[in-house]
């Protein structure tokens, strides 16, 4: 049976790592694209859009809402490279600290 001492070291433990993950996310930049890759963002893992770069051939005023529906997905698909990279990172973390898969943290 674990006594409070052990169960305050292991809860000041895990929230040392949790904070060193949430640190470390603000420099992680994940990418997202699409169209085929005729539209492409980069987004930190703090939320941060970082770039959107677009592909000459799908600037054309007349498309207008094509474009703006590309940049709206290109942002999404970054947004979920971005939660998996969270997951990766928060379940190594988790790993390192010996707690279950299902362990729910604050984020």
């Amino acid at each position: 049976m674990l006594n409070i001492k052990d169960m305050m070291q292991r809860a000041q433990q895990m929230q040392f790592k949790l904070q060193e993950v949430q640190e470390k996310l603000k420099d992680i930049n994940v990418e997202g694209e699409a169209g085929g890759g005729l539209v492409k963002t980069v987004l930190s893992c703090a939320g941060i859009v970082q770039n959107i770069t677009l592909d000459p051939s799908v600037i054309n005023p007349a498309e207008r809402e094509t474009l703006e529906d590309l940049i709206v997905a290109a942002l999404n698909n970054a947004n979920t490279a971005k939660e998996e990279r969270i997951k990766q990172e928060t379940q190594g973390m988790m790993d390192q600290l010996g707690l279950p898969k299902d362990t729910k943290l604050p984020f």
